[in-house]
């Protein structure tokens, strides 16, 4: 669970009033392989956000609006505002968003005279989605009192009438960072009865005691309907479902618009100190949603018309894969991802060992973006993992279940052959 924070309701007036990628290319098979016609598994770019464009110019009007004002509901410091000093491109690719100890033009905040200020800016009105790999890559300041965020808001936020509240619309925290824990992100959910300090969410460290302001990371979820993995790098680090709310209402089966900010002190990261170096930047390389024109979430048939399936439903790492009778479960839903991974209870199927040789099984595993857990759709109805040049096979032709699978040279036989949905 997230570490404790007061509301991350929407603070300004404003925003109310106005709320009336990496693309995934599938890699193709060795080319001398006789028996695989590989296509490419592309993505859709629903929005995408490359940062193009001279230094000092303000972000792409047609796709981000910029917030104002102030946020007494998190005790924060800082005053947002529409200036390029505070939120703009860099000439190198890269949106800067640029906290600065400073008060150009007296704005008053909830504690008085405003002491900092900095950007936050939304899609709202401009672009909402629902379902898809939504990810930014971003390298993150440092310092006490620092609160970078990646979020989302339910698209039907407001206060006004015909509009949903706070939290009842639903918030996803894809990534939020406070300056004392300088290597580690959160992850978290907001809905009617799990807000705030009770949100449910995780946390990701990075190894090694390295920071995540030392260099550029990218921050993801998967979304689907009732679920959504979170990652970083590519490295799954949890995965929410109704089932984690104790019967709660899952409010996430609808569009959310995106948000981007960097915020100055607040209950939850605390005021900047002496340490604390301003100007701050939140460096924003990308922003990217993506919705695969591979089936996402549906299963996966083949031999005898029986499913690919996660053995007893288990999310452990090294659960096998096996075929069973397909019936609707969530062992059996699985996604094509953009990092050409395929997902199920938010884990990734992996070929054990990072085998080669026909006959090494394949498991359920935490994705980690190795070659070895990375897989083709081809024309020809095969699954091929392209470090070995192998199809994903029923084990003995057996269509019994339980059968394991595992990965064979490709034979164009019935018990490699594969239709998703």
């Amino acid at each position: 669970m997230a570490r404790p924070r007061l509301l991350r309701r929407c603070l300004l007036t404003a925003l109310s009033a106005v709320l009336a990628g990496s693309a995934m290319v599938a890699t193709p098979a060795h080319a001398d392989s006789p028996h695989v016609s590989s296509s490419e598994v592309s993505a859709t770019a629903t929005f995408s956000d490359t940062f193009d464009g001279p230094a000092g110019a303000p972000v792409d009007s047609t796709k981000w609006r910029l917030e104002t004002g102030d946020n007494v509901n998190n005790h924060e410091r800082q005053y947002y505002t529409s200036s390029t000093r505070n939120a703009a491109l860099d000439g190198q690719g890269h949106l800067v968003i640029t906290a600065r100890r400073e008060n150009p033009a007296n704005y008053q905040c909830w504690y008085g005279t405003c002491q900092y200020t900095s950007a936050r800016l939304n899609t709202s009105g401009k672009f909402a989605a629902q379902y898809g790999h939504v990810e930014a890559r971003m390298k993150i300041p440092r310092g006490q009192g620092m609160w970078p965020a990646f979020w989302m808001l339910g698209n039907d936020f407001g206060y006004e009438p015909g509009k949903v509240p706070w939290p009842d619309a639903g918030e996803i925290d894809i990534m939020e960072n406070v300056g004392y824990e300088p290597s580690t992100i959160h992850g978290t959910i907001h809905g009617p009865g799990y807000s705030g300090t009770g949100g449910i969410g995780a946390a990701y460290t990075l190894p090694g005691g390295r920071a995540f302001a030392d260099d550029f990371h990218t921050f993801a979820i998967d979304w689907a309907p009732d679920s959504i993995t979170w990652s970083v790098d590519g490295v799954v680090y949890q995965r929410r479902t109704p089932a984690d709310l104790g019967g709660k209402k899952w409010v996430f089966n609808k569009p959310f618009f995106l948000i981007l900010n960097l915020a100055v002190g607040g209950d939850w990261p605390g005021d900047p100190n002496g340490s604390t170096q301003f100007p701050a930047q939140l460096v924003v390389d990308s922003v990217s949603v993506t919705t695969s024109n591979a089936p996402t979430g549906r299963p996966i048939r083949g031999l005898a018309g029986k499913c690919v399936d996660v053995a007893g439903a288990n999310p452990a790492n090294g659960t096998p894969v096996q075929l069973y009778d397909c019936n609707g479960t969530a062992a059996q839903q699985w996604t094509f991802a953009p990092d050409g991974s395929l997902r199920a209870l938010g884990k990734c199927l992996d070929v054990k060992d990072h085998g080669t040789a026909d006959g090494s099984p394949v498991q359920l595993w935490d994705c980690s973006g190795n070659p070895n857990q990375k897989w083709v759709l081809s024309s020809g109805h095969d699954i091929v993992n392209p470090q070995a040049n192998k199809c994903l096979d029923v084990t003995e032709n057996n269509p019994a279940n339980g059968t394991r699978l595992q990965i064979w040279t490709c034979t164009g036989g019935a018990n490699q052959k594969w239709t998703v949905g």
